[in-house]
């Protein structure tokens, strides 16, 4: 007959019982004796009372192990009863519960943040580690090597005012990192959160220091590089354990709501910003023409010193061609003079050729 271990037995007192079994002499009067509440009551179970999950349990184990005591095989102990096995099986548990509690997997981009009763005791380093088991120590892993990408807003455009009170719609992506998993899990209770009203913060707060221009076209990656810093400067005396890679700008444009007015403004502003520079063109161009005849005049004023009269009627002579070589009149001055040749229209004629003879020379051949 195979014997469990002493601590399986059951307990002397259930051992001793009396004759009539564990309820006494049999008869339901009899009060004497221990009471077996696993043992048939005297008389049999009651009429329509079906036996219970456990019994058939302990009578299978019970039949497979010799057929109830009477065979020749290994029998179940009479001992086992459900209060070992309850036993049994909260040993198990905690011996499982202890076993997964104490050991700790930490991978190569991790780091453990131990806690003894809630109180932070030190950080664990990649590798297997053995701790005491939960509720003892706690053991919070912190991935600190992968970067986050946090969009703004969440849906559609983040509206915000630029330094010369214009409305833009920005969209932009912050990146980050754990730096410190002890401030990061104990610092600050919801780091999340606290990253990305730090950024709406110091997006709102540099934009609102920006022109319009700026925000829009080139002066965008002199806004990210300040926000990063501003961003950096306010999660650093949080203590938040958090390092900021950057900030990236994807959208920076008018409301939809408000482009046709926002294209009429742009529109208008490239208008005079372009007559503007016409003027200043126009305004160089007019100094530069009176400075070059001023230079001319004191050029002129030189010879004039050194020789009047031939200045003077050199002077005469150019003004008369310059007015004169746009007009068909000729005039003569000299007396005795009949202008009866065509001058005016010997102007007009075409130049000969090179090869072809003149008409006076065309019209004596043809007389020939």
């Amino acid at each position: 007959m195979i014997t469990l271990p002493r601590w399986f037995r059951r307990p002397s007192i259930l051992m001793n019982e009396t004759p009539g079994g564990p309820w006494g002499s049999g008869g339901d009067d009899d009060k004497s004796g221990p009471r077996n509440p696993w043992a048939v009551p005297p008389g049999g179970r009651k009429t329509g009372q079906r036996p219970t999950a456990l019994d058939e349990f302990l009578k299978r184990a019970r039949g497979s192990y010799g057929g109830g005591g009477n065979g020749g095989g290994p029998q179940l102990p009479a001992g086992i009863n459900a209060r070992n096995l309850w036993l049994i099986g909260v040993g198990l548990i905690v011996a499982a519960w202890v076993l997964f509690t104490s050991i700790h997997q930490i991978g190569p981009q991790q780091r453990g943040v131990v806690t003894y009763f809630g109180r932070y005791s030190g950080i664990l380093e990649p590798g297997i580690r053995l701790t005491l088991p939960a509720p003892i120590v706690d053991v919070e892993k912190v991935d600190v090597e992968q970067v986050r990408n946090d969009d703004f807003p969440r849906e559609g455009g983040e509206n915000v005012l630029t330094g010369d009170r214009n409305i833009i719609d920005l969209a932009y992506t912050v990146r980050w990192r754990v730096e410190n998993p002890r401030d990061f899990v104990f610092e600050i209770k919801d780091p999340e959160e606290t990253v990305r009203a730090t950024a709406e913060s110091a997006m709102r707060a540099v934009v609102a220091t920006t022109t319009l221009n700026d925000a829009i076209g080139a002066g965008r990656t002199q806004i990210e590089a300040r926000v990063t810093r501003a961003m950096q400067q306010v999660l650093d005396d949080y203590q938040a354990g958090v390092r900021v890679q950057g900030v990236s700008i994807k959208q920076a444009s008018a409301p939809a709501s408000l482009v046709d007015d926002f294209n009429a403004v742009t529109a208008a502003q490239q208008e005079a910003v372009a007559n503007l520079n016409n003027a200043r063109s126009y305004s160089q161009q007019i100094i530069a023409h009176a400075q070059g005849e001023a230079a001319a005049f004191d050029k002129v004023y030189e010879q004039y010193k050194l020789a009047p009269e031939v200045t003077r009627r050199r002077m005469y002579y150019e003004t008369m061609e310059a007015v004169l070589a746009k007009t068909d009149k000729v005039i003569v001055e000299t007396p005795g003079v009949s202008p009866w040749l065509p001058l005016d229209k010997m102007r007009k004629l075409p130049d000969v050729q090179a090869g072809q003879p003149a008409p006076q020379q065309q019209a004596q051949g043809a007389q020939k």
